[in-house]
């Protein structure tokens, strides 16, 4: 275990050439009128730890601050306030819970070409005060320079104790489900 330990080689990711983004559906009868806004997660960190025998036998570690989402939709600024205000107070509550965290515990990964790999991502996913499994798929490429991963996966809130927002006495509200993508480019230190 030592030897395979001692071949990783560490990848840290570039926010500033990254993009992570939360998508989330309007429903209810008058959800026509209402936002499907798109979240901009801004503030994120993290690792990947590649082994030389590959992907399957490597880890990944993101922590995200809760406060750093930002809707990025066209919208009135009072329309945009007022859903990060939700966002934060009411929805992830970041006062408590400031950290997001996702560490893998598994990766399964299948060779699609040289240096490009689809994968499936097993792990740990902390939101909310609540830690549960997740399982995230995608794709990487991988050099001696870079790695870049990208794909997207769904996550419930119920799961982590999160209700959906709800508006005008639940006539408009948001869906449980959220759809996140990502397009993530890390360096090797």
């Amino acid at each position: 275990m030592a030897a395979a330990e001692a071949v990783r080689v560490r990848y840290v990711l570039d926010s500033s050439m990254s993009r992570f983004q939360v998508r989330a559906s309007a429903t209810g009868l008058l959800s026509g009128l209402g936002h499907n806004p798109t979240i901009a997660i801004r503030d994120f960190t993290g690792e990947a730890q590649i082994s030389a025998a590959g992907p399957a036998d490597s880890s990944v570690e993101l922590h995200i601050n809760a406060g750093s989402l930002s809707v990025t939709d066209d919208m009135k600024d009072k329309d945009r306030r007022e859903i990060e205000r939700l966002m934060n107070d009411v929805v992830l509550e970041t006062a408590a819970y400031p950290e997001i965290v996702f560490t893998s515990s598994t990766i399964t990964a299948e060779k699609t070409g040289e240096g490009q790999y689809r994968l499936t991502l097993n792990g740990d996913l902390s939101l909310h005060g609540a830690t549960r499994t997740e399982q995230i798929s995608g794709y990487a490429t991988i050099n001696e320079t870079q790695l870049r991963a990208y794909g997207d996966f769904l996550l419930k809130q119920s799961d982590y104790g999160i209700r959906p927002v709800s508006f005008a006495g639940g006539a408009l509200k948001l869906k449980d489900e959220l759809k996140f993508s990502f397009d993530m480019v890390a360096r090797r230190e």
